[in-house]
Formats: structure tokens, sequence, C-alpha cells
């Protein structure tokens, strides 16, 4: 009989995150406890990486060049499967937890992603564009990583907060929690997090989704209307 492994028992501090009006971004806490046999913690504490990710869409990123004075797209690539947001926090920076194959496997370095790049382009570009998808996304907020982001504690328990930002995708997320010992994931578990807008955002956007011409009619006539006021009141300031 193989020898018993380690138990990851995690949760978040909330399923569900709604986006409002006033919605400016929210902290989420990941946290758990790892239930060794016996009961007892070895001498060499495991290490945990927690990652917090969004839903895959397909994206196309731009190059732009100055282009006869002017910044014009000169190029540009096409990912089928890009993470809409991606958080990782760890104990100890990854890159002294696993190899490179291992975080490959697992995605749990931001460097290691799977974003499928749509095909056809050479290795150099594909790269150069992977490069600046990441960069632009850090710069939104929307990919982040905490290298010693995770707190243990008496070995056991863990603790790690990933901050969400204003402009956060919906959709439901997933919290990963990975336990690692000696370059190996020797445990692993998943919580779903739903993130989703409430309110009047709720309503606009299903109006949006499920009535797509209506809406676009709605929208053109609210601005034409709006347009219209504006010159009203303008010319009555002017008479």
């Amino acid at each position: 009989m193989g020898q018993a492994k380690p138990v990851l028992v995690p949760d978040v501090s909330a399923r569900q995150v709604e986006i409002r009006y006033s919605f400016s971004g929210a902290q989420l806490l990941l946290f758990g406890a790892i239930v060794y046999p016996g009961g007892k913690a070895p001498a060499t504490p495991a290490d945990i990486v927690v990652v917090l990710r969004g839903p895959v869409e397909p994206i196309v990123v731009r190059e732009k060049q100055k282009i006869a004075g002017m910044w014009m797209n000169a190029d540009s690539n096409r990912f089928r499967s890009a993470p809409s947001f991606y958080a990782v926090a760890s104990s100890r920076p990854v890159r002294q937890l696993v190899d490179e194959r291992t975080a490959a496997i697992y995605e749990i370095d931001l460097h290691d992603l799977q974003l499928s790049p749509g095909g056809g382009a050479l290795p150099d570009k594909e790269r150069r564009f992977e490069a600046g998808l990441l960069d632009l996304r850090r710069r939104q907020g929307l990919y982040a990583e905490s290298p010693g982001g995770v707190e243990i504690s008496d070995g056991v328990l863990y603790r790690a907060r990933i901050s969400i930002p204003s402009q956060v995708p919906v959709g439901t997320y997933q919290a990963e929690t990975f336990l690692i010992d000696r370059g190996k994931v020797i445990a692993a578990a998943t919580r779903d997090v739903q993130i989703d807008k409430a309110g009047t955002e709720r309503w606009i956007a299903v109006a949006a989704r499920r009535h797509g011409v209506y809406y676009g009619i709605a929208s053109v006539l609210l601005s034409l209307g709006l347009g219209w006021a504006a010159a009203a009141a303008f010319r009555r300031r002017g008479a």
C-alpha cells in the first residue's frame, strides 16, 4: 500500500464578487490548511502556490510603430486562449520550487502560461508578442505575481491576498492551490469564484447581450438626444 499523502483544504473569502457602479476593486483572501498524515507537519514543511485564474479568451495583440510622424498598427498576432485574469502568489519564488517543465505543466508561473498562439508566425515574433501581452496586462492590473505572497503558519495553515482591479472581466474564476515538496506538486485543490455585474450594470450587460440590435439603436438615439439637448442648452445660453 502506498504512503498516504497530505491533503489540501482550501477556501476563499468570497465565492461571489459583485461589480456595481461604485466598484473600485477588491481584495480576495485565499486560505486553507494542509492536512498531513498523522496530523503532524514534517520538520521541513512543503511550500504553497496559489493561482487565481479568469476565463480564457481569444485576443489579438497589435504592435504600433511611428510611421510618417503618426502612431499606426504595424503588426499583430492572435492568441487563442489567453486567461482574462491571472494572479499567482507563492511562499517562495516559483523558480526556487519547481523546474521549468513542472511550472509549464501546472501553469504556476506568469511566463509559463499556455497562450496558444494562432499559428503561422515565426518563433521570434510569437515570443515578442507574448512578452507584449504579459506587459500590457501587467500594467492593466490583470496579470500579477507575488513571490513570498503566501504566509504559512505552523507548517499547516496558509493565506494569501490577491488584488482584483476595478476593470476585471466577469465570469467564473478558478482559485487553485498547489502543495509543492522537493520540486514536485504533491497535492492540488480548486475552488470556483464567480465575478459578475450586479444592479444596473447587470441589466445593461444582459440587455446588450440578448438584444444587441435594439441596444445599439437605443444607444445611438440616446447619443443623438444628448447632443440635441446640449446644443439647445448652448443656444439658450447665447440668446
